[in-house]
This record gives structure tokens, C-alpha cells and sequence, in this order.
């Protein structure tokens, strides 16, 4: 059994993986491991390959500030250029040294008499660290529909997150469960390959064009030389998308304004594609836009609107041998059927075990909500640090800058631990409380409390997963580290005591 002892832990390599290991080399923590379960890094970006696959935040904003890239192909990058990023970004960092690979981390355990945690593998390998960092992010675990008979199905079924490769789709009717932010790629990518394509619709979504366009030789050498042009191209787009948020906050002229842009920006693609009312009425959605995830796509209606492609409303009965039969006692003859069905964002924090101070165990704990401190810090589990995690998605601007300053925060906490001599650090029941009523009480007034059902909703009915308000706030806000927010234990950070 391989074992290991470390000041800091980081669990994961994507964007916030690599992100927290940049900064503890900028804060001179030489003690530290990020433990990955894959064989590479990237995270999402390595594990999401379906076809279509991109970005829907451009690409100089999708981007570490601190590591610009001037080569960008294109507006909004696809799968292949973000991986190869961060596989850059982790070679330029030399941060491959630092990875486990292989890793699969079960149960974190917070060990009191030794002041650390303990984290052990699915394997059985253990690691201490004082610290930890979780960076598993909200999109790494698939979710997967429970529909009857779907085990009697005798073709291909898939994920649209574990994309079948070695499954050829050419002359093959393949049928398509979803029409949310994976499937909207995917669709018009494989469209023309197979020989029927069925998209099982629950609700349409609202869909924006997408403003993508190669970028030319000159702008990537001019970026190159004058990188200060380029963060003002990106803090060009930060504004852009900021600005976005209102449709979603906010309740004046403005917002309703641009609630009604978005509503004709849909239907114009949409009636550019279908002429016929009747079936134009079916993609139009009920809700109000930015209750679910806004999309943005130039080919989707497109898409939908090829011969040989059916957009199925009637709702999922039950699978069988061959296919789907829906509520309208309609069969849909399949040979393959690819789940794009989103991920379990709401179940914090699955797929791992945290079990924290007194042996609470972090799901019981988040059991009626997942409370915590700008999503970063929970009571009861010192040492502990989350990205992205709940009360911190977004539904208008860049994740990459909800990490950052995240890091920030993460980063003068670890400063002021080993400067003052603080062993342990662990946030107060009543700042939890407190941050976690106002979270709730402001998501109320929102888009995302409007009514429809999404991903951004717990089963109790609590949306636990957005940040309400504008991503300058949040930094504005969650930016410093705040000594009287936390209970402290004196002592020398790093140092674990030895068990007895």
C-alpha cells in the first residue's frame, strides 16, 4: 500500500487542478501533489471528444489570465485546442512532476490528533496532506437515465461524455436523448454521417447565434508581440458577457429588454429553418430565458430541419431490444442511441466520500442544502478548500474567472496560515449559515427560481448551484481572506503529528 505525506493536496487536473497548482508554487509550497484518476490532464476537456464538441465562452476569456494564449484558431475554441491549452499550461508550469496519475480518490478524512487529512484511493493507496483542494469540478460525473427496458437495448448506447469512437455512426439511425449544450454540437456534427437521426426533445432550449469566425495570422502575431492588446480584447468580452447577467437579475427595463431580445433572436433562427408555424411552435420554449443554460449554435435549427433528422416531443415510455417507444405509442426504430443528458451538478459532493471533523460526513451534511462560504469553505472540515463548487456556477461569463479568484482567496489563507503559525483553519458555523441564507434568499428573485425545471435545481427544490449576482461582485467579495470567518488552531502548518 503506497502511502504518502504532503502540505497540500489537490484533488483533480482540469482548469482548477492546474490553476491551484500554479499557485502553490507562486505561494513556495514545495509539498504538494495533485491526484488525477485518469492517465492525463485536462479534466473535462479531456474526457468530453464527442463530435462538435467547443466552448461556448470565447476563447480569451476561457483562458487563464496568467497564462494568455495568442494562438487561438478561432472564437470560440473546440475540445482538441482546450486540452492541447492545458496540457501546454501544465508543461510550462512543469507540473507534470507534481501529478499522480491513476489516482482515484474514494474517502478524504479528516484526521484530528494528526491535524491532516487522509486520502485514500479506490485502490487502497493513502495520502496525508494538511491541506486540500478539491478541483473535480461540476462536470465530472455523467448523468444517466433511469428509463425502463434501457439494459434490453441490443445496439450501442453511450454518454455523450464517453463518446464511443470505435462506434460508426455512417448509415446507422441513431437517436439522440436531449437538446441541451452537448447535444446542440453534437447533433448538426453527426447529422449528415448517419442514415436517421431521432432527438428525443424534453424542453427546447433557447438559442443564441453564435458569433464564431477564425482568427487571422495577424491578429495572432500581434497578440504575440503586444499581449497587452489581447487582455484588452479579453476584458472586451468579460464586459460583454457581464453584461449578460442582467437578464437574469435584474427585474427593470433593461432586463426585460433584453429577456425579449433573446425570445426574437431564437425565433428569427428558428424561422429561417421552419417556415410552418406549427412546427416551429414546438421549439420555442415556455420559460423564461436563462432559467435553463442559454445556448449558442448557428446550426442546430439548421440542424433539426435535414430530411432525415426528427425531432421526437412525445416523452420517453420505455426502451427496448430495438429502440424507443414513446408516449404517443410511436417506435423509434435505433441502432445506436447516445445519451447527451448533462451531468449531476446538484449531487455535492459525489462522486467522493468527505468525511470532516466529529466524522460528519459532507453529504449529510449538505443534506438540506449545500451550504458553504462563497463555495469555497464549509464548517466542520478544516483544511478544505473547493472549486467551482456549489452556489458558484454561472450562467452567463467564464468559470476560469470564478477559479481565479477563488485562488486568490485559497492563496492568502495559506499565506497567513504559515505565517502565523496556524495549523489548522476551519470557517464558523454562523458565517456558513449566514452566506448560505443570502445565497438562497437572492436565488430566489432570480431567472433560475422562475419555474422550470434544470440542472441548476436540487430534488428538495433548492438551487444550490448558481452564483446570483455578477461575477465582479463575487470577486469584489470573495477575493480576501478573512481571519475572523474562521475558527483556528495554533501551530506549524505542514507539520502532521504523528499518530499514536
Amino acid at each position: 500500500m503506497d502511502s504518502g505525506v504532503v502540505e497540500l493536496a489537490i484533488i483533480g487536473s482540469g482548469f482548477g487542478g492546474l490553476g491551484a497548482g500554479v499557485m502553490a508554487i507562486e505561494q513556495g509550497i514545495d509539498s504538494f501533489v495533485i491526484l488525477e484518476r485518469a492517465k492525463a490532464v485536462g479534466g473535462t476537456w479531456r474526457d468530453n471528444t464527442y463530435p462538435g464538441c467547443a466552448c461556448d465562452i470565447p476563447s480569451h476569456l476561457y483562458s487563464f489570465s496568467f497564462a494568455q494564449n495568442s494562438e487561438w484558431s478561432r472564437s470560440y475554441p473546440a475540445q482538441p485546442e482546450i486540452e492541447e491549452y492545458l496540457e501546454r499550461v501544465t508543461d510550462n508550469y512543469r507540473l507534470h512532476s507534481r501529478v499522480r496519475f491513476g489516482f482515484d480518490v474514494a474517502e478524504v478524512r479528516w484526521l484530528q490528533e494528526q491535524t491532516c487529512w487522509s486520502i485514500t484511493s479506490h485502490e487502497g493507496d493513502i495520502v496525508l496532506a494538511s491541506a486540500v483542494i478539491s478541483a473535480t469540478g461540476p462536470l465530472s460525473q455523467p448523468a444517466t437515465p433511469d428509463f425502463p427496458g434501457l439494459s434490453d437495448f441490443a445496439g450501442e448506447v453511450f454518454h455523450s461524455a464517453n463518446w464511443r469512437h470505435d462506434v460508426s455512426l455512417d448509415g446507422k439511425k441513431v437517436g439522440v436523448v436531449g437538446t441541451g449544450a452537448s447535444a446542440i454540437q453534437l447533433v448538426p456534427a453527426i447529422a449528415d454521417d448517419v442514415e436517421h437521426l431521432d432527438v428525443f426533445q424534453r424542453t427546447p432550449p433557447w438559442v443564441l447565434p453564435r458569433d464564431d469566425r477564425p482568427a487571422p495570422l495577424w491578429r495572432r502575431y500581434l497578440y504575440q508581440w503586444l499581449p497587452f492588446l489581447q487582455r484588452l480584447h479579453r476584458w472586451r468580452i468579460y464586459a460583454r458577457q457581464e453584461f449578460l447577467s442582467l437578464a437574469f437579475l435584474g427585474k427593470g427595463k433593461i432586463a426585460n429588454a433584453m429577456t425579449e431580445r433573446i425570445k426574437q433572436e431564437t425565433k428569427t433562427l428558428i424561422d429561417a429553418s421552419f417556415p410552418d408555424p406549427e412546427i416551429a411552435a414546438a421549439l420555442v420554449p415556455t420559460f423564461k430565458p436563462g432559467c435553463k443554460r442559454l445556448l449558442i449554435s448557428n446550426d442546430w435549427y439548421s440542424a433539426l430541419a435535414k430530411p432525415n433528422v426528427d425531432v421526437v416531443t412525445a416523452s420517453i415510455e420505455r426502451v427496448d431490444a430495438t429502440g424507443i417507444t414513446t408516449s404517443d405509442d410511436r417506435h423509434h426504430e435505433l441502432d445506436v442511441l447516445v445519451l447527451a443528458t448533462g451531468f449531476a451538478v446538484t449531487d455535492f459532493p459525489s462522486p467522493l466520500t468527505f468525511i470532516g471533523r466529529n466524522g460528519v460526513n459532507l453529504a449529510e451534511h449538505w443534506e438540506d442544502g449545500a451550504s458553504t462560504d462563497f463555495g469555497i469553505t464549509v464548517s466542520g472540515f478544516p483544511n478544505l478548500w473547493f472549486l467551482a463548487g456549489p452556489g458558484t456556477g454561472l450562467g452567463h461569463n467564464s468559470i476560469v474567472f470564478m477559479i481565479e479568484v477563488q485562488l486568490q482567496q485559497i492563496g492568502r489563507a495559506l499565506r497567513y496560515m504559515r505565517s502565523e503559525s496556524v495549523a489548522s483553519i476551519e470557517l464558523r458555523q454562523e458565517v456558513e449559515d449566514a452566506s448560505y441564507a443570502e445565497l438562497q434568499r437572492r436565488v430566489a428573485t432570480t431567472v433560475w427560481a422562475s419555474g422550470c425545471s434544470s440542472w441548476y435545481i436540487r430534488e428538495n427544490g433548492r438551487v444550490d448551484t448558481i452564483w446570483p449576482g455578477t461575477t465582479t461582485e463575487y470577486w469584489w467579495r470573495a477575493r480576501r481572506f478573512a481571519p475572523n470567518r474562521y475558527l483556528m488552531t495554533a501551530g506549524r502548518f505542514g507539520q502532521i503529528t504523528p499518530s499514536r
